[in-house]
């Protein structure tokens, strides 16, 4: 099992001790942090208290069946890594339900610990692809809108100089040195990927390349 699992927190969701109990067990050694809740009512509210990558829910439950838990999760367009159902033999009928509603992947019970890391694994693997060719998607569009080599030459500088968050720390006068441009154009471009959604200004010449999906975004808005 590779490490790509440490930085998610995850919520389990199912109205049986037992099954909480042995899937916070088999996944509290790989995981950040694992969340539990009882029914989807209860999951909602912890959705808005904590930082929540992946839902993993049961579908019958009380108070809140999980088709109508992740219905609710979908409407509110919470910036999750996977959502993966847990079902018996006997609740198949709801995975039409449940592929409808986009879920990641599912697991028949009883839950077999390598089965349940190997699909949460794959699963953040597919969202991560997508994110990344929707952020491809999203630079080419605002890169259209460029004109002149020299700001094209800014962009793939300011690009290549992020750090792993995709915060830029540089200044302008380090643009101006390496590309032997003027500040006018260094500051133009800026303005100009601050208005297409691509650039952020965090604080006074502090900028973050934004890598979030649509989702994310809106989140992060609303939070």
């Amino acid at each position: 099992m590779s490490h790509t699992l440490t930085k998610y927190n995850v919520l389990i969701v199912d109205d049986e001790l037992p099954i909480l109990n042995q899937m916070s067990y088999i996944l509290e050694d790989f995981v950040a942090n694992v969340y539990t809740a009882s029914d989807g009512l209860e999951a909602l509210d912890m959705l808005s208290k904590h930082k929540i990558d992946i839902v993993i829910t049961d579908l019958l439950m009380p108070n809140m069946h999980g088709i109508t838990l992740i219905s609710e999760i979908k409407k509110r367009n919470l910036p999750l890594a996977a959502i993966i159902i847990t079902t018996a033999h006997s609740e198949t009928n709801y995975l039409l339900d449940a592929i409808k509603l986009r879920v990641d992947g599912y697991l028949l019970k009883p839950i077999m610990a390598e089965e349940m890391l190997d699909l949460i694994e794959k699963s953040i693997a597919l969202k991560a692809k997508e994110d990344e060719l929707w952020l491809k998607d999203r630079m080419l569009e605002g890169i259209s809108t460029f004109v002149g080599g020299k700001k094209i030459e800014i962009i793939r500088y300011l690009f290549e100089h992020v750090d792993a968050e995709g915060v830029f720390y540089g200044s302008y006068e380090d643009i101006m040195s390496a590309l032997n441009v003027s500040k006018p154009t260094v500051v133009s471009t800026f303005k100009q990927l601050i208005e297409v959604g691509i650039v952020t200004k965090l604080k006074n010449k502090i900028y973050k390349v934004n890598t979030s999906s649509p989702a994310e975004q809106k989140h992060s808005v609303e939070s």
